[in-house]
């Protein structure tokens, strides 16, 4: 895997480890699906949700999880990335209460902790809203491209175990997921890489 952008030590308060994905179809079933399914996009190929979620594929499940979820709120995530800029005084547990105190999701208050995740997901708001749409009508599929791209990065020899993140093969029922996990429960790492450079060109 490519080098590191940042990592964050989590406070105990912090909550960024709340959701726990399970990468199997049908199994994650947090967000609601559209009220009215006439007005819902059409479904994406696997190689658009592919191309999709490359950029955060190989994210820890748990900071995955909290994305995810964030990018169904792309106007909070707007406001958090200027609120981020506006405070940037705050570190640590005194940043962590104050973003609490803000009328976002909880995904989006975890995301405070990686300002690096925030800016990326504010850089391309329609990016962001494409992924939080899949998510919502999509998310076994959405998992599945996600379990597909980590195991063609291992099959690369660009997703392995580090000294910052863990790498494991885990048993969901009868098929099996790739697991990204901190190696110090008390540091998230936020891996820095380039989906071309991992994967080629997106697949059309």
């Amino acid at each position: 895997m490519s080098g590191f952008v940042s990592w964050v030590k989590l406070p105990k308060t912090t909550a960024v480890a709340a959701i726990v994905l399970a990468f199997v179809a049908g199994s994650f079933c947090l967000a609601q699906m559209p009220a009215d399914a006439d007005l819902a996009q059409p479904l994406m190929s696997q190689n658009e949700l592919e191309n999709l979620t490359a950029p955060i594929a190989l994210y820890p499940d748990a900071l995955l999880s909290q994305v995810l979820v964030a990018s169904t709120y792309p106007l909070e995530v707007v406001e958090a990335q200027r609120w981020i800029q506006a405070n940037g005084y705050l570190r640590g547990r005194d940043l962590m209460e104050a973003a609490q105190e803000q009328n976002w999701d909880a995904s989006v208050q975890a995301l405070v902790a990686f300002p690096d995740v925030v800016a990326l997901l504010n850089r391309d708001i329609s990016w962001t809203t494409a992924l939080g749409n899949a998510f919502l009508e999509q998310q076994a599929d959405v998992m599945n491209a996600i379990q597909n791209l980590r195991a063609n990065a291992r099959e690369n020899g660009q997703l392995e175990s580090t000294p910052q993140l863990s790498v494991n093969t885990e048993a969901q029922g009868e098929r099996s997921a790739i697991a990204i996990q901190p190696a110090d429960p008390q540091r998230m790492y936020v891996p820095n890489y380039d989906p071309y450079a991992v994967w080629g060109p997106p697949a059309e």
